[in-house]
């Protein structure tokens, strides 16, 4: 009898069934655990968002931690000592402030001074602060330091304008010692100001600050203006109403909007850390002469807030003392880049030239 060819006896029907579970067993467990891993992720993404705001307002100091981001020291390869090799004609110094307080300042000297600047020590930069030539006190915004490139692009600008421009990092930022709080970083620019107001012969000398600088600009403008030594002019570039304000508009802070509970976890936490940096109320009080810059696609501090504090200071003092700048969007200077304004120079001599 002729013997049936094993490979004929149903071969096709076994062969598939042990071979199926080969291919098709390992495909789902693949799409399980990719299955598995996304839904692990959100639930740990969606623990932490819930979570930061009930730790946030257990330890209140953490809030001044995202408002100052001091921690942050970029540019990370840049020798704060040796500033030559970012912006020209400028020495690094070191002020203290207070005890335990040791400030980090750059000293830039306007570029028509540059020549004569070369090789010289931070004491002929001391001396230059009384050439007659206006001086600026640079106070920058949260994170980085002072070597952060938009700031020292400005520092450029400023310089090329004909002005001295100091540029402090506050306690606690880029080499400076200690800790940041509202109090200890208006108490830093108060001390700068009064340093160079007392080298600078009668030449004006200008609070200048940038985002959250601008609170810091307006607190120490208000103490100096208390002591009967107001600054001799304010210039505010992208400011905030208050830092509660800022706080609600940031686009961090938006992030949390939907949240049950946004105002009383995050913006009456910084309140409870003695974080207010009140713009509009210190206009409110101040006589110093006043000029607001600000971008309107701004994403960061909306330009809203920049028109409102100008009417707040046309209404409480001479309105010829008061100046507002807005710049269109189609300039795309949103809110760091108002140096590229090629009549920023022009706009800063002819608010001087008013005072």
């Amino acid at each position: 009898m002729k013997r049936r060819d094993p490979s004929q006896k149903g071969g096709s029907g076994p062969q598939v069934k042990a071979d199926s579970p080969k291919i098709s067993k390992p495909k789902l467990r693949r799409s399980s655990s990719g299955l598995s891993y996304l839904k692990s992720c959100v639930i740990i993404l969606g623990a932490i968002y819930i979570c930061v705001p009930f730790i946030i307002r257990l330890f209140p100091a953490l809030v001044g931690k995202l408002v100052y981001l001091n921690m942050v020291k970029v540019p990370l390869f840049v020798d704060l000592k040796n500033p030559a090799e970012v912006v020209n004609h400028t020495v690094n110094f070191y002020l203290t402030s207070e005890e335990g307080i040791t400030l980090g300042i750059w000293h830039t000297v306007p570029a028509s001074r540059g020549e004569a600047a070369k090789g010289k020590d931070q004491r002929w930069y001391e001396r230059a602060l009384s050439d007659d030539n206006p001086v600026i006190i640079y106070l920058h915004g949260n994170g980085g330091t002072r070597a952060v490139d938009h700031r020292v692009q400005l520092m450029k600008v400023l310089s090329r304008a004909g002005f001295h421009v100091l540029s402090l990092d506050y306690r606690g930022f880029g080499d400076s010692t200690g800790h940041p709080s509202e109090e200890g970083v208006t108490a830093d620019s108060i001390y700068l100001y009064e340093w160079v107001k007392a080298r600078s012969r009668g030449n004006p000398v200008c609070l200048w600050g940038h985002s959250l600088g601008t609170g810091i600009a307006t607190n120490a403008a208000r103490k100096l203006q208390e002591r009967g030594n107001p600054a001799d002019a304010v210039i505010l570039e992208a400011p905030y109403t208050n830092i509660r304000d800022a706080g609600a508009f940031h686009p961090i802070g938006k992030i949390y909007h939907i949240f049950p509970g946004f105002e009383y976890f995050f913006l009456e936490t910084m309140a409870l850390d003695n974080i207010v940096f009140p713009n509009d109320e210190n206009i409110k009080m101040l006589k110093s002469p006043l000029l607001i810059l600000h971008a309107e696609d701004d994403h960061v501090v909306p330009s809203s807030m920049g028109k409102e504090l100008h009417e707040i200071a046309v209404n409480s003092r001479r309105p010829r003392d008061v100046k507002l700048v807005l710049y269109p969007p189609e300039l795309g200077y949103k809110h760091k880049y108002i140096y590229k304004d090629p009549h920023l120079a022009e706009t800063l001599w002819n608010f001087l030239n008013s005072i």
